[in-house]
């Protein structure tokens, strides 16, 4: 029997040809670490899931695989986007180590904290986050905005993390309860709390970007933060009903105050107030029907079942070849 934990480290990648080499050189040089402590096992592996990169980012994966007995590469056959991704690349490694660790490519997340997780997994946590200490390394717009979507997903009732993106170990029986969500519209920060064992979180600060350009611009961010609410509560659309029900009863009070005015002859033209009611209904409905309609959407793309991702390749991590 090997000496250590049998880790794999999963790491999605889009277009990253500029950190990968970086990458791949601490990785390795942290797995050497953790080998001669005795922490991890010589079958441990780093594993890289190309989403349908359009640079160079699978030949470096493949001449790195070919290099290092340690990484291995899984290609999509498209970009099925970061979610479903690293989704993919956990669920193929499943059955094949005893913990995981997902971290971005981009080499922000402190990967010297993964030794601190792996330590906690030994101590019996089957789930350990990583998390950020501060948001110093983020503009003051992003910063504000990432606080308000956590206040206002814990305002809705959903379990998540604070400052905790997608840096995480999940054990193997983790991993497995993790592959008994049959959801479609993934959103892994709000789905790995339910999974409902053992946590803990380690504590890091998050470093500038190594190189290249964010896969998240403000439309990408706000449309995950979208998908986090839609995906994990009713409350907006309970809030729709309530805000309905508060306009119905502003409408009556204006229906009798304008009868009343009518009674007693103090009526005027009325334009501008017809016109401002008019508009305010007229939005609260349309703001209405696009909500439920997204909801609707969602719907629509569960029943389908359509696969959350296709692998094109793999490249073995014993001999270099694609399988």
């Amino acid at each position: 029997m090997e000496n250590g934990i049998k880790l794999y480290v999963v790491v999605p990648c889009y277009n990253e040809e500029a950190v990968l080499p970086e990458t791949s050189k601490r990785m390795l040089a942290l797995f050497d670490e953790m080998k001669k402590g005795s922490l991890i096992s010589a079958g441990s592996r780093i594993v890289f899931v190309d989403d349908g990169s359009k640079d160079k980012t699978w030949d470096i994966i493949n001449s790195l695989a070919k290099q290092h007995t340690e990484i291995a590469g899984i290609k999509l056959a498209h970009n099925a986007g970061h979610q479903n991704a690293l989704y993919g690349g956990l669920m193929t490694v499943k059955d094949e180590c005893d913990c995981a660790i997902s971290i971005d490519a981009d080499l922000q997340d402190d990967i010297n904290v993964i030794p601190q997780m792996v330590k906690h997994f030994t101590e019996g946590y089957d789930v350990v986050y990583g998390v950020r200490n501060k948001r110093d390394t983020d503009t003051f717009f992003k910063r504000t905005t990432a606080v308000a979507f956590y206040k206002l997903m814990h305002l809705m009732g959903v379990n998540i993390i604070f400052n905790h993106a997608d840096y995480r170990l999940m054990s193997k029986r983790a991993l497995g309860a993790l592959a008994e969500f049959p959801e479609r519209n993934m959103f892994l920060r709000g789905m790995v709390p339910l999974v409902g064992y053992r946590s803990t979180s380690v504590y890091y600060d998050r470093n500038e970007r190594f190189a290249g350009e964010s896969k998240y611009p403000l439309k990408k961010m706000l449309s995950f933060a979208f998908d986090g609410i839609t995906s994990f509560s009713i409350s907006p659309i309970r809030m729709i009903s309530a805000l309905g029900a508060v306009v119905c009863i502003i409408s009556v009070i204006m229906a009798v105050y304008a009868l009343v005015e009518k009674l007693l002859g103090n009526t005027g033209a009325g334009w501008a107030s017809l016109m401002m009611s008019i508009w305010f209904i007229g939005g609260v409905q349309l703001l209405s029907v696009g909500l439920i309609g997204e909801y609707i959407g969602k719907l629509y793309k569960e029943v389908k079942r359509r696969p959350r991702y296709i692998i094109e390749a793999y490249v073995n991590e014993e001999n270099g070849n694609d399988v």
